[in-house]
């Protein structure tokens, strides 16, 4: 990941100072104690200002709608005080000045508020951008007290600034080795750019690489600028990043969409987590119980043998081999001798008696056995999909669908209509299920008899379904590209072969009590991928 650097931010800065300028302080809103949102509003716009001091992501920009869900962001029903502290002192603040001291990753916004007596005061929100040092105080600017900051930093974690409300303000030690660049005519060391010089980030020093003095100047003076977001970073000299690159109009642009999608995979891992780890706690036990039993069936399933030991006793009867305790007779289907094992105070028919008796017994307790072991498979073959459907969601909405799936029904609150994804195949409507609550919509709601289902042969993966368009039917192609859908959504490997079944949706049946996405179907042919 790119973190945020100085000289980004000075265009970002240089790129929005208009607007930030004499614009007022609409709402403020932290959706957690790491973040803050300023909704500013001048010459009739309003923009969401974000900033975020998280240690490992930290940047500031205007953020749109769009990257606005893409951040999740969530408001906790009790502000945190440092939000608290903000509105008592900056409700309808205007924003006199706003500057970025030279060659630190600061930026101070100047503000007017009034006080509770209708007078005119000034403050200082500082928005400190450093990793693990991030941070965001507001301060008098008469007296530089700080009044309050996001993450309040004490002796305990820190002997060299310590930031908390009642102290003066004081700034980051600055750096004294470090020379100004653009004070420089020697010769360049692309290795050393970082460590001789302020206002290089590692990052931008190994992209400067092959410049010139002077070019490497232009850059420093926001000469140039080109932002632009390649596969896996950005740079506001979008003209230096190698390989494939999309070039924006904006430095905030390409801030706001970079982070953003990082705080969205972020987010996205977080939610799937939580789930997997519970799914996967499930199946496991699942799997172990199935493997237990079925080894506990293989060794002690004598079902078979107290049949033939009671029919060729039977058979026998005749030698009146009676109260022995071993009589050794052929067995008549393989021609061996068997050794059979006797109640030495019972007859041939009596000791045969007893092991029919032991063959009943066994055979009640093998269908038992079976129906169990078919309970289990079909409970890990329901948590192998949910597992599926964890690690391939790629919205809130899918994992929400999940987590509401797997809750108990206890604390279940009223379900909402899934959002199923459709799309158009010569010009026919087709339904994706991505979790089993879509699955079972799509089969319970969407569904009419004659559509058609499409789902791959013995793997999880999504229930896809064909709608039928009146007095229409679809032609081969159309089947195909469905049945590539169903592969494509579901846990065979890309370039592995996959069976996907079709049938007609009065062909499936959903089982009393079946778990959620589980159907049977008949009629069904099959189409390989």
């Amino acid at each position: 990941m790119i973190n945020i650097d100085y000289l980004t931010l000075r265009a970002f800065l240089e790129e929005n100072r208009s607007f930030i300028q004499n614009s007022r302080i609409q709402k403020i809103r932290q959706s957690s104690p790491r973040d803050l949102i300023l909704t500013l509003r001048n010459n009739g716009e309003s923009r969401k200002l974000y900033i975020n001091i998280t240690p490992d992501i930290y940047y500031i920009c205007f953020m749109t709608e769009e990257t606005e869900k893409l951040r999740m962001i969530t408001y906790p029903k009790n502000p945190p005080m440092f939000c608290m502290l903000l509105r008592k002192y900056l409700d309808n603040a205007k924003i006199v000045d706003v500057r970025q001291p030279y060659y630190e990753r600061i930026i101070e916004f100047e503000l007017e508020a009034k006080t509770d007596f209708d007078v005119n005061k000034k403050y200082i929100l500082a928005v400190e951008l450093m990793g693990k040092h991030s941070n965001i105080v507001l301060y008098d600017k008469e007296t530089s007290i700080i009044a309050g900051c996001a993450h309040n930093v004490g002796e305990n974690k820190s002997q060299i600034r310590e930031l908390y409300g009642g102290i003066p303000y004081i700034y980051p030690p600055a750096s004294k080795s470090k020379k100004d660049f653009l004070r420089y005519f020697g010769q360049v060391n692309y290795d050393t750019l970082a460590d001789e010089f302020s206002g290089f980030s590692k990052y931008f020093a190994e992209h400067c690489r092959g410049l010139g003095l002077e070019e490497i100047k232009d850059c420093l003076e926001l000469r140039n600028l080109n932002p632009a977001l390649g596969e896996k970073e950005y740079l506001i000299f979008g003209q230096l990043i190698k390989g494939d690159k999309e070039f924006k109009n904006t430095v905030n642009e390409v801030i706001d969409l970079y982070y953003s999608k990082i705080q969205f995979a972020k987010k996205m891992e977080a939610l799937k987590s939580g789930l997997r780890e519970f799914a996967l706690s499930k199946y496991k036990k699942i799997k172990t119980s199935l493997s237990k039993i079925e080894g506990v069936r293989a060794r002690r399933d004598n079902t078979e043998k107290y049949k033939l030991y009671g029919e060729l006793l039977t058979s026998y009867a005749y030698m009146k081999r009676d109260y022995e305790r071993e009589v050794v007779l052929k067995n008549y289907n393989t021609g061996e001798d068997i050794a059979i094992p006797l109640d030495e105070t019972l007859t041939m028919i009596d000791n045969a008696k007893w092991y029919f008796k032991l063959y009943t017994k066994s055979k009640r307790t093998r269908e038992k056995t079976e129906e169990l072991i078919s309970s289990l498979k079909e409970a890990k073959e329901y948590w192998e999909g949910v597992i599926f459907s964890i690690e391939n969601a790629d919205s809130p909405s899918i994992l929400n669908d999940i987590k509401e799936e797997l809750q108990p029904e206890s604390n279940k609150e009223k379900k909402t209509q899934p959002a199923v994804e459709q799309v158009d195949i010569g010009g026919y409507v087709v339904y994706i299920g991505r979790n089993n609550r879509q699955n079972d919509y799509i089969i319970s709601k969407l569904a009419k008899e004659d559509d058609i289902w499409f789902h791959t042969k013995g793997h999880a993966g999504s229930h896809v379904l064909l709608k039928i368009n009146d007095n229409s039917e679809p032609d081969e192609k159309v089947i195909f590209e469905c049945a590539k859908l169903a592969k494509k959504f579901s846990s065979v490997p890309e370039n592995e072969k996959a069976g996907v079944i079709y049938t007609r949706r009065k062909y499936l049946r959903k089982p009393p009590a079946a778990n959620p996405g589980y159907v049977t179907y008949r009629n069904e042919k099959e189409i390989y991928i």
